[in-house]
């Protein structure tokens, strides 16, 4: 049975009439992917590749991709205006506008350009491309959104009760001050715009409101004081051991006086060792549903999938995409 919540952002995608690229066709998975969302109707989509292909591919599969634009970059009329765009943005890097030229042939790079552009609103991709290409191509194209320092991602844990926003879980191992404040602001925004809730945003540690001194929980007390300059408008504390951020009682004792104590539902880890060992057991122990990882911190949404993504991920997570754009 779908996740209510994941019904909820599907029926909200469908309402900003926004176009979504799959770059990847020679995956059937993104080809079954994008005729489910044709269906459901949530996005109009496009892909990359040769039409004759992509066609004979999804009637092998038995698939419907009616209304489906297949994009083959060299002989799209872009194709030279982003090769030229490409070679502006690098050329300070060494780029030629030879190579320039090469690259905007690759699938993941003609597709960020298009987003750049304003064609399209949002991108998918990394069922067969690697995490390190798909965020490359998302930071030179795309490229990073005001006022952030850092692309991260987040997980959207949905229990029955509740629903969390984690981070980071994927990507920075070891982020400095101003990196997980910046986490922290990706993921209340994004939080807010997937569940429609007022982020509560707990900076985690293994020490609350100064129970413990360490280096490591200087680090987390600083993020959350740059936080609250940078954006007054958010609802934040730290540090907070994890019992104290989502257990009323406990954060009464432990907090007290503090709006977020017991009430977090966006849990910002100190580092990628505690993000991820966190949202494993919560997905396996807690059976939770983990959605994601998302990408965040790029101007517009550049998602990156796992290698191992179902059709079904890649459905569930594009309808975040399109929500998030």
């Amino acid at each position: 049975m779908e996740l209510t919540l994941l019904k909820q952002i599907k029926e909200k995608a469908a309402k900003l009439n926004r176009t979504l690229i799959l770059p990847e066709s020679h995956d059937e998975r993104v080809l079954k992917a994008a005729s489910i969302i044709l269906k459901d109707g949530f996005a109009k989509v496009s892909t990359i590749g040769n039409e004759d292909k992509v066609r004979k591919d999804a009637e092998k599969l038995s698939l419907n991709i009616n209304g489906l634009e297949i994009i083959d970059p060299l002989k799209s009329v872009r194709y030279g205006e982003f090769s030229q765009t490409y070679y502006e943005l690098r050329k300070k890097k060494g780029m030629t506008p030879e190579q320039a030229k090469e690259i905007l042939k690759r699938d993941l790079f003609f597709a960020a350009m298009m987003i750049r552009e304003g064609l399209v609103n949002a991108s998918v991709a990394g069922s067969t491309a690697s995490t390190a290409d798909v965020l490359k191509a998302g930071i030179q194209c795309v490229g990073m959104a005001e006022g952030i320092s850092i692309v991260s991602s987040f997980f959207l844990m949905v229990f029955p009760d509740k629903n969390y926003s984690f981070a980071d879980c994927a990507v920075v191992p070891n982020p400095d001050v101003p990196q997980l404040a910046d986490i922290a602001v990706s993921t209340a925004d994004n939080h807010k715009k997937l569940t429609g809730e007022e982020p509560c945003i707990a900076m985690l540690s293994f020490s609350t409101k100064g129970s413990a001194e360490h280096e490591l929980i200087d680090k987390v007390r600083s993020a959350t004081e740059l936080v609250k300059q940078k954006r007054p408008d958010l609802k934040i504390d730290g540090e907070l051991q994890f019992d104290a951020a989502v257990i009323e009682s406990i954060g009464k004792k432990k907090a007290p006086g503090s709006d977020v104590a017991g009430k977090a539902n966006v849990l910002i880890f100190p580092d990628l060792q505690a993000g991820n060992i966190a949202y494993k057991i919560a997905q396996r122990w807690g059976k939770a549903e983990a959605v994601g990882p998302m990408v965040q911190g790029l101007r517009k949404p550049y998602f990156d999938l796992s290698r191992g993504a179902s059709v079904d991920d890649i459905v569930n997570t594009s309808a975040i995409a399109v929500l998030m754009s």
